[in-house]
């Protein structure tokens, strides 16, 4: 005879159910704690990420799965200068990887982004009453020739603004004659020019110009920021307008 024992299998299947519910419910601290350390962490880690990306990066559209374009601003802010006044920004390139760039007033005129700048001696040439543009060059005074740079100096008529960032290696063929004429704009610096040194510099022809408008790091590899380059170097301030 057989006999069925509905009551203990009925109680076996309650005691289960509680057990697994007060698993549950155990666990429910536990998964709450975690979610809350691995939020913090991602807000973290995405402010590193982002704080770690080029300035000028816009994050606005957020459905997007591709990063965004740079946003228009290349410049850093610029100065607030008197009237009859420019303002300038220049920055050297950084070893043989980042080219230099040279702002106008906010506007950048030499740099990647415009596809004017290349290794060597970078100048930008203004007019001195009006700020306008005349020209922009790049001179190779690695495997370069010197000559069309001294063409270019010698050609700066009075009242002009000329601007230099040097990229990667600005001296090996700069002679006598090119450092003299970049002196003669009103240069400190040129003539000490060596080897990868890093240098920004501001003058002009037929024009008194702050003697601080001009920065030179030497190539030191016991003090270099890139192994066999020196730091990046960065001038700002404000350009007079030439008056006759």
């Amino acid at each position: 005879m057989f006999t069925v024992r509905v009551g203990k299998r009925k109680m076996a299947r309650k005691n289960f159910r509680n057990r697994l519910l007060l698993c549950v419910l155990s666990l429910v601290p536990v998964i709450v704690v975690v979610t809350v350390v691995l939020q913090r962490y991602s807000d973290s880690a995405t402010a590193d990420w982002r704080r770690s990306l080029p300035d000028g990066f816009d994050f606005s559209n957020r459905g997007n799965k591709r990063l965004s374009k740079p946003a228009a601003r290349l410049c850093p802010n610029g100065m607030a200068c008197p009237d009859n006044h420019f303002s300038f920004s220049i920055q050297s390139g950084a070893a043989n990887v980042v080219a230099p760039k040279i702002c106008l007033q906010n506007k950048m005129v030499l740099g990647t982004a415009v596809r004017n700048a290349g290794v060597g001696i970078n100048v930008v040439i203004l007019n001195g009453k009006t700020g306008e543009l005349i020209k922009t060059g790049n001179f190779d005074m690695y495997a370069g020739d010197v000559n069309p740079l001294i063409e270019l100096l010698k050609s700066i008529e009075t009242g002009s603004v000329v601007m230099m960032a040097s990229y990667d290696e600005p001296a090996s063929k700069l002679t006598d004659e090119a450092r003299k004429l970049i002196a003669e704009l009103g240069s400190s610096k040129v003539q000490a020019l060596g080897f990868r040194d890093n240098w920004v510099f501001v003058g002009g022809k037929g024009a008194a110009m702050d003697s601080g408008f001009e920065k030179y790091k030497k190539n030191d590899r016991a003090s270099n920021k890139y192994e066999d380059w020196p730091e990046i170097l960065e001038l700002k301030g404000c350009i007079p307008r030439f008056m006759e």
